[in-house]
């Protein structure tokens, strides 16, 4: 040891009996904490891997390997959605005027890859024949909002829900969702085209939501909504309502045929204080009618429009696409992949309709 043997040289001096005192002082102050490193490393090392806090258990014992939720097997993870075309060119004959042009607006497409789904287009003048074999590509089908409420387009998207319908009752889950006048035209099929429909103050209108208690319920729309943002509905205005036609919450309610049908979901006000049904859900089928158009809120720009752009209208937007896209995941379709990319609306390309600042910024078209 050098402080023995340093001590043990009486030829040294104080000064030279210190220093080496002093240099053992030294060297056993390094070998301790050597030491103590050396069992620190070894006390959380196991076969030569470091593991983190995060990979240890509470009682210090060290995790096997992280875990992680695997996909619900029985979910369709690739949907598919069509989405019926409507008459015209969308912006008042600006981009076309062929005879038969119909089309879709981007804003839906969007809307709806948002939420993790592909878009097929229905024609609405197509044959029955093609309709048919495109219903079996898609997991389900919207609505859009419009103008036309009679002739042909009614009678396409009549025969389109009829098919939806029958594809739950032979016990595949079809959800169908209509917004705008896609959800008033449902209403008035389910009415037996009846006279149930009232006007309303509510073109491009800002508005706040009034939640039914069935808006919490299973396979509701707001069911998806984040706890912090269903608030919000009621006291921001983060939907925008754009139509002239609603039917009364009592007059939903004491119809027959609509309240057998339909739940109501959440009431709205237009500006002279009417309220109104907004979102109604099927009781029995995956049939939601939303006369608030989530798509504005984040995909439509027109300066003639109030369509509420903040960040919580945003998370209104991808909150609706999360739920359609969700309810589209439980269809237990899966059509032949190569069919399903042939027929879908990346086949076509967009038109840009929106240098004017009113319509919409971009439309698919098809003549």
């Amino acid at each position: 040891m050098v402080g023995i043997w340093s001590c043990a040289q009486p030829t040294h001096s104080a000064t030279s009996l210190h220093f080496y005192t002093m240099s053992n002082d030294n060297v056993f102050s390094l070998f301790f904490f050597v030491t103590l490193f050396t069992c620190l490393v070894a006390a959380i090392t196991q076969d030569g891997h470091i593991f983190l806090p995060s990979q240890l258990n509470q009682d210090n014992s060290l995790s096997s390997s992280p875990s992680y939720a695997a996909a619900d097997s029985k979910l369709n993870q690739r949907p598919v959605i069509g989405i019926l075309s409507h008459p015209g060119d969308g912006a008042s004959g600006r981009l076309s005027n062929v005879t038969g042009v119909s089309y879709i607006a981007a804003s839906y497409v969007k809307f709806v890859e948002s939420g993790g789904a592909r878009v097929i287009p229905l024609l609405y003048n197509e044959s029955p024949q093609n309709l048919n074999k495109k219903l079996d590509l898609v997991n389900g089908v919207l609505f859009t909002g419009g103008w036309a409420t009679s002739g042909p387009y009614l009678e396409t998207l009549q025969y389109v829900f009829k098919k939806a319908l029958e594809k739950n009752d032979a016990g595949e889950h079809f959800p169908v969702l209509g917004i705008n006048l896609g959800g008033n035209l449902l209403i008035k099929i389910v009415a037996d085209l009846g006279d149930v429909l009232e006007t309303f103050n509510a073109s491009s209108l800002p508005s706040s939501l009034q939640l039914w208690s069935s808006a919490n319920d299973e396979g509701s729309l707001y069911q998806r909504f984040p706890s912090d943002l269903l608030p919000l509905l009621r006291t921001e205005s983060l939907v925008l309502h754009n139509h002239k036609y609603a039917i009364t919450p009592r007059k939903l309610q004491y119809d027959r045929k609509l309240g057998n049908f339909f739940d109501i979901l959440a009431t709205s006000t237009d500006r002279d204080d009417k309220i109104f049904v907004t979102t109604a859900r099927g009781k029995n089928y995956p049939v939601t009618v939303n006369l608030w158009q989530p798509e504005k809120n984040a995909f439509e720009w027109a300066t003639s429009l109030e369509a509420p752009h903040t960040e919580n209208a945003v998370r209104v937007t991808q909150s609706s696409a999360n739920f359609f896209v969700s309810e589209a995941r439980k269809s237990s379709n899966k059509p032949n992949a190569q069919e399903v990319r042939d027929n879908l609306i990346y086949n076509y390309q967009p038109t840009y309709g929106g240098a004017a600042g009113k319509g919409y910024d971009q439309v698919y078209l098809f003549e």
